[in-house]
């Protein structure tokens, strides 16, 4: 593999994808595809786009990740789109093929929403088929070939392209801080003020003990949003790397190219199981998190 790693790119739809005349190595393609389309402050003052990774970084907080934005708003207007032309068009007739499978899905997220939440909130059940959808949707994107958008994206003179929303920590940690923004919410309006700092302050340990419980339960509260958008990040990041690594093996050899296609498709087939799990993993501790902000302990 070190013939792989260290050899330049053979592949002219490869090549395409880096911006510039020279050979490059596999680390310079890796590097390119995992850089977002940063808009920000550039080191002389004006406001465009970074070329690397390195000015990206100097843009600071005030930096947005456009292809992350355009595309993850974009998959949420699809889903409402869908859902809502399904509804209008709906039949208690012999049902379509969409129809059912929306049907599905809305059964699906109800039955775990009446598994999972103990109480009666109007708002859970639509927040968890939009959280489950959106971030499935969003995964989804991870089955397009690593190449055809950055291709497209070159050939028109954007230099960089990532279209999976989930691979960029900044969305998993939005979704996930919104999430923590509604538990704290309703903690406070089910439990009161009071309520919720003792259920912080005043449990597992004796009261006498609460600077201890302070501490425990107030870091196991952060952890939540940061558990849930590391979970999220950690696996389709990995999932997009290793598909970036197989088609590394198309610049190589015939024989190496056509193991690379095995691969790619044993992989995809995989990744199908890790993109729904993930959505329903985020959808499950939504509901969960929510049904803990309603309970009140005593």
């Amino acid at each position: 593999m070190n013939g792989v790693r260290d050899a330049p790119i053979q592949n002219p739809l490869l090549t395409q994808t880096i911006m510039s005349t020279e050979p490059h190595s596999s680390g310079e393609y890796i590097k390119h595809h995992l850089q977002n389309l940063t808009y920000g402050q550039l080191p002389d003052g004006t406001w465009g786009f970074a070329h690397g990774a390195a000015e990206a970084k100097a843009m600071g907080f005030w930096a947005i990740n456009v292809d992350s934005m355009l595309f993850s708003i974009g998959l949420g207007l699809i889903f409402l789109w869908l859902f809502r032309m399904v509804a209008k068009k709906a039949t208690s007739g012999v049902p379509g093929g969409l129809q059912n499978f929306v049907e599905w899905i809305i059964e699906f997220v109800d039955g775990s929403v009446r598994g999972s939440f103990s109480y009666q909130n109007a708002l859970v059940a639509p927040l968890a088929l939009t959280v489950f959808m959106w971030v499935f949707l969003m995964n989804l994107m991870d089955l397009f070939p690593v190449d055809w958008f950055p291709a497209i994206a070159t050939a028109a003179g954007v230099p960089h392209l990532k279209i999976v929303p989930s691979t960029d920590p900044n969305v998993t940690f939005g979704l996930s801080l919104s999430v923590f923004v509604l538990v704290l919410f309703y903690s406070f309006k089910m439990k009161g003020g009071g309520g919720f700092f003792s259920e912080l302050a005043f449990q597992p340990f004796p009261k006498f003990l609460f600077p201890v419980n302070l501490l425990l339960e107030g870091v196991g509260l952060i952890a939540k949003p940061i558990s849930l958008s590391l979970r999220l990040f950690g696996n389709m990041y990995a999932g997009e790397m290793i598909f970036i690594l197989i088609a590394l093996m198309f610049g190589g050899s015939w024989l190496l190219a056509l193991a690379g296609g095995v691969l790619q498709w044993a992989w995809a087939v995989f990744h199908i199981l890790i993109i729904t799990l993930q959505a329903f993993i985020f959808m499950i501790l939504t509901i969960v998190y929510l049904d803990m902000a309603h309970t009140e302990h005593h």
